[in-house]
């Protein structure tokens, strides 16, 4: 799962700073970039897991550019990393859908074109159906 972060610059006193601003309270650090956004993918995970443990649920992500016109943020460097948390949602299962054969071809060039399964693209979807609102 992709999630937005904001990263604060390091200075001479301070390591990188990273908040998850889809996660309320995420956020992590790192003396470099790249520890920064190791730590920040350990902080989702460590969110997430808790979240789902608790019986929650993940909020839907929002995008890059909506959480850009945040000016808490303003100066921040933005990324986008991709986290491995649905293995919190339970296994797998198995379905046979029926869909009409023009939504199936648009859904098909549309993973294809992004690097991603139809069952993962189709998950995906419903999810933010049903927990935007």
């Amino acid at each position: 799962m992709k999630f937005v972060i904001a990263i604060e610059p390091a200075t001479d006193s301070s390591d990188f700073g990273v908040a998850v601003p889809d996660l309320p309270g995420c956020f992590s650090a790192g003396k470099t970039l790249d520890e920064a956004l190791d730590n920040a993918k350990e902080a989702v995970d460590v969110w997430c897991e808790a979240v789902i443990e608790d019986g929650g649920d993940i909020p839907v992500t929002r995008s890059l550019s909506y959480h850009q016109k945040n000016q808490e943020f303003d100066g921040w460097v933005w990324a986008v990393i991709d986290v491995p948390v649905e293995r919190y949602f339970g296994p797998a299962e198995k379905l046979n859908i029926t869909i009409p054969r023009m939504l199936l071809a648009r859904i098909d060039n549309y993973v294809k074109s992004h690097g991603i399964t139809r069952s993962g693209f189709l998950a995906e979807a419903a999810r933010k159906v049903i927990f935007s609102g």
